[in-house]
């Protein structure tokens, strides 16, 4: 697996205390997989297709990351972070010969098309200064020779002791480190040729779960959104062809994004060849979470019906960012304007039997809507067979839930460095309550119903050093048939939200 970094401390912005609390103005997905280039375990927001292909190196045969990427910009999403990981990829390096031993450079960002190259003079330098050279750096492009990127380094020296020493230099580029000791003098001068790579880069080989996964200490793999404030949408777009990620990986995510209130894409798996095949093949993974989206069949390329399906994740990820972008998250898919491309149909034909069954399993289900195009529909959770899942099966429901308390954590958090007092109550009763009108002033209630209430104040908590505040929400989604409730505990350590069985006594209702 790829080496990882201790990425240091996390600085999370506090909203000030009389700003309103507004609903995100963009939903952010994040994907993870392998790519042909680009930086590991570092989450790069990515605004189009075009972006990622220069940045990432589009599609690869060796990944289905492009293609997810590629759904996405083309189903409505506007920013993805790309997170890309490697298992044992290797960076090119270029060896500098000098008097004394050898320079070896080695590029950060491994893989097959990752070509550096770099030159020596001595411009400018005096020959009372034998130890000091100038170090220019090129990435070049593999296809086309042109140079992508350009670092130019003045008076380094190889000795440890000194000013300006090589190794710590470097540790700013965005191109090479300095692999091993550097040698004893400074490398020979280039004259006006550059010095390829003497051992290319690799790609590594095929992802296994735990590179997915990553390291939570070091901030590796799934775990590198540590260093992201928000997302809402985590999507692992299968590892390879016929593949999707296992268990050990699905589970990570799951509890990952329940730690970080976001939705977990899951792709059905290519072997599911018919509705039967699914039902059986969810309830034997056993997976039961109201914070995961599923769906089947996969689909398939109108044009090249003998293809292989395709997985569809990207797609739908893009779908809901488009539909919270223009309708809100309480809004079901199922509607006009939220097809797939033409060029996608389902990959098997799904009865309306069928598919009541398969959206009691929790599977989302991919069918012909009207000529031409195909939707997603039945808007449920994965929620099945959990304590929550009469609240959280529906996935219109979940999803408001979500964008709610990730909205009051982000602009209740000065709270907490407040004196708990009943002023500090008001002004957050005050503060959430315009923020449910505001939401209820779109449609996202059924009949306008919620209620608001803050406990700080109401309890003494002299020497708890956690010390903190609890909003009671309680409201009916749109098209729910239930009212949810909700608690949230907003402390130095973070925001803790739980379902509550009863509603806040005294109500505040829009």
């Amino acid at each position: 697996m790829s080496d990882g970094q201790d990425l240091g401390i996390t600085v999370t912005e506090i909203a000030p205390k009389d700003q309103p609390i507004g609903a995100p103005m963009e939903t952010t997905a994040a994907f993870v997989g392998r790519a042909l280039r680009g930086p590991l375990d570092s989450p790069i927001l990515v605004h189009s297709f075009g972006e990622f292909r220069r940045r990432f190196g589009g599609f690869w045969p060796g990944s289905s990351l492009g293609s997810a990427v590629e759904q996405f910009f083309a189903h409505g999403g506007k920013q993805v972070y790309v997170i890309r990981v490697a298992n044992n990829a290797r960076g090119a390096m270029v060896c500098l010969p000098a008097e004394r031993g050898v320079l070896v450079l080695k590029a950060i960002e491994p893989g097959s098309t990752e070509k550096i190259r770099a030159a020596v003079d001595y411009d400018g330098i005096s020959k009372d200064h034998e130890d000091l050279f100038n170090l220019t750096l090129q990435r070049v492009a593999a296809d086309s020779g042109l140079i992508l990127d350009q670092e130019i380094y003045r008076r380094l020296n190889c000795h440890a002791d000194k000013e300006n020493y090589v190794e710590d230099v470097l540790v700013e580029s965005s191109l090479v480190r300095v692999q091993g000791s550097a040698p004893g003098h400074r490398p020979a001068a280039t004259g006006t040729d550059y010095i390829d790579h003497a051992q290319s880069g690799t790609d590594g080989l095929a992802l296994s779960d735990y590179d997915l996964i990553g390291s939570a200490s070091r901030g590796t793999g799934l775990f590198a959104l540590n260093q992201v404030e928000q997302f809402d949408l985590l999507y692992f777009p299968p590892p390879e062809l016929g593949r999707v990620p296992g268990p050990a990986a699905v589970l990570a995510a799951e509890l990952y994004c329940r730690k970080r209130a976001a939705m977990l894409i899951l792709d059905p798996p290519d072997e599911w060849a018919g509705a039967h095949d699914a039902i059986h093949g969810v309830r034997e993974d056993g997976y039961a979470d109201p914070d995961v989206l599923s769906y089947f069949p996969r689909a398939r390329a109108r044009d090249d019906e003998a293809a292989p399906p395709i997985a569809i994740g990207g797609a739908i990820a893009g779908l809901l960012c488009k539909l919270d972008r223009t309708h809100g998250p309480w809004e079901d898919l199922d509607q006009r304007g939220f097809t797939l491309n033409r060029n996608l149909m389902p990959a098997i034909h799904i009865d309306s039997n069928d598919a009541h069954l398969l959206i009691k399993e929790g599977l989302n289900v991919v069918a012909g809507h009207t000529p031409g195009h195909a939707v997603v529909c039945g808007s449920v959770t994965l929620a099945r067979a959990t304590q929550l899942s009469d609240k959280f099966s529906k996935l219109t429901t979940r999803r408001l839930c979500l964008m709610i308390t990730n909205a009051i954590d982000r602009g209740t958090r000065w709270a907490v460095f407040q004196p708990n007092d009943s002023t500090v109550a008001q002004s957050i009763v005050n503060q959430v309550h315009s923020f449910m009108c505001a939401l209820s002033d779109v449609g996202a209630f059924e009949n306008n119903h919620f209620l608001v209430q803050c406990d700080a104040g109401l309890r003494r908590q002299p020497v708890d050093p956690d010390r903190g505040i609890t909003i009671l929400l309680a409201f009916h989604p749109a098209g729910s048939d239930e009212t949810v409730s909700l608690t949230l505990h907003q402390s130095v350590s973070g925001c803790r939200v739980s379902t509550t069985a009863f509603a806040p006594v005294r109500a505040e209702v829009a």
